[in-house]
């Protein structure tokens, strides 16, 4: 099928300055290259407030700096800079900043800065994973942990050295023996060496990186616009660790050397610093009125084995009638409150129908029904070990709050641990991490504190989402690929909602309940393949 448009004619002098920042002169579609992305978000941005098409928009306010022989990466920029300045400062209009992108690397931060980094739900996020890096060696002559400038403020640094350096000691002593273990009770049987061998790593590093403390470094790489690196800075200048705030700091510095037209109110006193500044405020407010509520209450901790690791706090008992109603929708012409109504007078069965029709047959878990499955949510209160944790908060299209990271709650062990011999250094270090959190707790703050703890520990949070993204969720944390903890947090959550709407999670035919033994087995028999069949 051919598009039709209207064309745009172009002298040879325009093509040739036109050619080197679209990919074609002649079609309504087309991206724009080698320019700045400043450049190329005020050229949409002038979109609102121009009749032009964006390449006349380009030859008639950006070619210059091209006729003069600019460079690529200059060519606009100062342009841009001006129209920025008076569109997303003079007029407010925050839309601008959604129009230009930076791909950023926040390297060596540590586990409690990259959930940080990772909140915002706009944008894009990759982390170095604790699965498949072992994290037994040491650049630099250390371990790869931070130690918060908080603590060596206080005097700590050494004790927090300590204790930490013997945790990762203890993870390089069992990575090896760990994998001898799994070698012997899972034989290689047909598979390659290094199928098996990535297998034999993996199930090792998932089994021993609840050792590791929060304080461990990661790698964190982010895409995002400009409107979500503003977001993000200013959480992260409202934040109480020094190391958060630092890296805000960073960022800012390197995001206006690409965008910084996108980022002048960051620091702005009656701008960003405002913003920054109520946010903390709130927080600090929300604290003490809960305090003043419930006092000793707040941290009353029940024991974890006496509360279900998932439970599910709250569901519609009518989702199953909004979800039906929805799916029918455009499908009609009746208005909505009308349609709902109709369908709450079908029986189950009839509802059954409606939603399994809309579903329609999934060849694979990424063959998802649309927006009809948004009318319902679902509200999890979760309890898990903060490595599980980690991956689960990586699922930003929902609500997730998460409380502060301490021993109290307990951990998790796999049972291979103890079967391997590693008992004794198991308990030293989960002892070790409780007590060093307790001492700074107490000489810094809790909120340091939480460096120290160990990714074995349980923390809670809770998930909000609506039976879309639960399905896109449990789908893909149930694979039998996935971790052993958050696959059982996914397969938890599938069976709550069965509960109460049994054609809502039978519509999530790719679920995996099976149990699992070598997780990544399956997974680096594809990728071998794959990659073969690539040769």
């Amino acid at each position: 099928m051919t598009l039709w448009f209207a064309g745009e004619e172009f002298t040879d002098e325009e093509r040739a300055l036109l050619a080197p920042h679209f990919t074609n002169l002649d079609g309504p579609v087309f991206a724009l290259v080698n320019l700045p992305e400043v450049t190329k978000g005020a050229l949409f941005a002038r979109y609102s407030r121009s009749p032009k098409s964006v390449r006349r928009l380009f030859l008639d306010e950006f070619a210059d700096q091209a006729r003069a022989g600019g460079e690529a990466m200059e060519v606009g920029a100062a342009r841009a800079e001006d129209l920025y300045e008076r569109v997303f400062l003079e007029y407010g209009d925050d839309s601008v900043a959604q129009l230009g992108g930076v791909h950023l690397a926040c390297e060596q931060s540590s586990q409690i800065l990259a959930k940080v980094l990772e909140w915002g739900r706009l944008a894009a996020y990759l982390e170095q994973s604790t699965r498949y890096v072992p994290y037994d060696d040491r650049p630099g002559g250390r371990y790869r942990y931070a130690t918060p400038p908080e603590v060596e403020a206080a005097g700590l640094g050494e004790r927090f050295a300590e204790v930490c350096d013997r945790a990762f000691e203890t993870y390089a002593k069992w990575l090896e023996p760990l994998q001898a273990f799994y070698r012997e009770r899972f034989p290689q049987g047909g598979d390659s060496d290094f199928v098996y061998r990535s297998t034999i790593r993996a199930k090792a590093c998932d089994t021993l990186r609840g050792l590791l403390p929060a304080a461990t470094r990661t790698n964190v790489g982010i895409y995002a616009s400009g409107q979500a690196y503003e977001q993000l800075l200013l959480r992260m200048r409202a934040n109480p660790l020094e190391e958060v705030r630092a890296c805000a700091d960073a960022m800012l510095v390197e995001l206006r050397k690409v965008i910084p037209a996108f980022l002048r109110r960051v620091d702005l006193p009656d701008r960003g610093v405002a913003w920054s500044d109520y946010l903390a405020g709130t927080k600090e407010r929300v604290a003490a009125v809960a305090n003043e509520l419930f006092g000793d209450e707040l941290f009353a901790n029940e024991p974890a084995a006496d509360r279900p690791e998932v439970l599910l706090t709250d569901a519609d008992p009518d989702g199953e009638v909004k979800i039906a109603a929805a799916a029918m929708y455009a499908a009609t012409g009746l208005p909505d409150d009308a349609l709902l109504e109709r369908a709450r007078k079908l029986t189950g069965d009839e509802r059954r129908r409606v939603i399994e029709a809309y579903a329609g047959t999934r060849a694979n878990r990424r063959h998802r029904p649309g927006r009809a499955f948004e009318r319902t949510d679902y509200r999890f209160d979760v309890l898990c070990d903060y490595g599980a944790f980690r991956d689960l908060q990586r699922h930003r299209l929902l609500t997730i709050e998460w409380q502060r990271l301490s021993p109290a709650h307990g951990f998790e062990m796999a049972p291979e641990i103890e079967e391997a011999g590693a008992l004794e250094d198991w308990t030293r270090t989960m002892d070790e991490s409780a007590a060093l959190h307790d001492e700074l707790a107490g000489a810094v703050s809790p909120e340091v504190a939480q460096y120290a703890v160990s990714m074995a520990y349980r923390v809670r949070f809770v998930m909000q989402m609506n039976a879309r993204e639960a399905m896109h969720l449990i789908e893909l944390r149930s694979t039998p690929q996935g971790h052993p903890v958050y696959r059982r947090v996914a397969q938890r959550m599938h069976g709550l909602i069965a509960e109460v709407h049994p054609a809502i999670a039978a519509a999530m035919t790719f679920v995996d309940h099976s149990s699992v033994e070598l997780e990544r087995l399956e997974a680096e028999r594809r990728t071998e393949a794959r990659r073969q069949a690539t040769e």
